[in-house]
């Protein structure tokens, strides 16, 4: 197994997914995917969506073996919740 070096620290790699996310990414998923899970090169904007993130993930990794991946869920705050469910959601 071939391991990756990370080229950003936690923050940084979560600015630029998010902003990559927010401003390229969400118009396109946002209706039709509501709940799946969106991995993002931050390095190439290129992305991949999936119900299941573990495969979106090995799509993404598979064609962009370097990819600085950045995990998103649609239409949620976070990818995965602890404790009391709140009932927001966000486009």
């Amino acid at each position: 197994m071939q391991v990756r070096q990370r080229r950003y620290d936690l923050n940084e790699l979560a600015r630029l997914g998010e902003e990559i996310y927010e401003q390229d990414i969400r118009p396109k998923v946002a209706q039709g995917h509501h709940g799946e899970y969106v991995v993002i090169d931050v390095d190439t904007g290129e992305f991949e969506v999936d119900a299941n993130q573990l495969a979106a993930s090995d799509r993404l990794l598979s064609r962009l073996p370097e990819a600085q991946a950045w995990l998103k869920r649609v239409g949620y705050p976070y990818v995965r919740r602890f404790g009391p469910r709140s009932r927001r959601r966000i486009a």
